[in-house]
């Protein structure tokens, strides 16, 4: 698939990727089919957050259809049309059970550097997107709704 990989400071490209996969019986994989730049996107692509990897994937809002749910993954069903908001949650967590949402202790991949500056596994600015703790993050489209009109 396509996606837009960080390379450095200042350099992003339009790579190809493998394939998201299922990890955890709570992912679903989305067909992304419009996504947001925003300002942590701008922080990224100046290197402001320093857990920036050659090659992570860009972006973190987007919009797509749900493609493939996990086991565990009971609230989205394949084809259902979702927004990723801002922070993925796992929502059983210390940090999601007071609400504190941008530091959900399971959902960064990099717990380490969370812990320094706060943020998330990246991913929105791709063609397909695993998303993690899908039925606590993801919130559903209303089919009258067109992508533009989210």
């Amino acid at each position: 698939m396509k996606a837009l990989c960080w390379h450095g400071k200042n350099d992003i490209r339009c790579d190809t990727v493998p394939d998201p996969a299922i990890e955890d019986p709570r992912d679903a994989i989305v067909k992304v089919s419009s996504c947001a730049i925003c300002g942590s996107d701008l922080h990224l692509y100046d290197h402001f957050i320093p857990g920036m990897e050659h090659g992570d994937i860009m972006g973190h809002e987007f919009m797509g259809e749900v493609v493939e749910v996990g086991a565990d993954t009971k609230r989205l069903k394949v084809g259902d049309r979702v927004v990723g908001p801002f922070t993925i949650v796992c929502g059983e967590c210390e940090q999601c059970r007071r609400g504190n949402f941008s530091v959900c202790e399971r959902s960064n991949r990099n717990k380490e550097l969370g812990d320094k500056a706060f943020g998330h596994a990246t991913a929105g600015q791709a063609e397909y997107v695993r998303v993690p703790f899908a039925d606590t993050t993801h919130v559903k489209v209303p089919d009258s709704l067109s992508d533009t009109e989210h």
